[in-house]
């Protein structure tokens, strides 16, 4: 079953209010709720791309896939590329915890990526 995968997102990005950020992007708040509680049972392409244009992201990062008992798929399946990966760290501890030296390498390939995309 797909969903949506959005807290690791709005952690990530320090969004402390999912809701009130949604509804001021321009998602209604019943919609945002319901994206936010992963009850919504359609998916409207105008959203998804407004949670990526905001969120900075692509579909896939927002997507969750999550077997179902009742539909299984074969290991070489697409869809297995969706399944979500735990990490038991969260980047804010990642970037604390990291030595400074590699820290500055990691500050630099962000500020060199970029310079490349603009």
């Amino acid at each position: 079953m797909l969903s949506f995968n959005l807290s690791p997102i709005f952690k990530a990005r320090g969004i402390d209010k999912p809701h009130a950020y949604l509804v001021k992007a321009g998602i209604s708040p019943h919609s945002a709720q319901d994206i936010l509680n992963s009850q919504s049972r359609t998916l409207r392409l105008d959203h998804l791309e407004l949670l990526c244009r905001i969120l900075v992201c692509e579909p896939n990062d927002i997507l969750v896939y999550r077997e179902d008992a009742t539909h299984k798929i074969a290991e070489d399946h697409p869809l297995n590329n969706l399944k979500q990966t735990e990490t038991d760290k969260s980047l804010k501890e990642t970037i604390t915890t990291i030595p400074y030296k590699q820290l500055k390498e990691l500050t630099k390939q962000i500020n060199q990526t970029e310079v490349e995309n603009k």
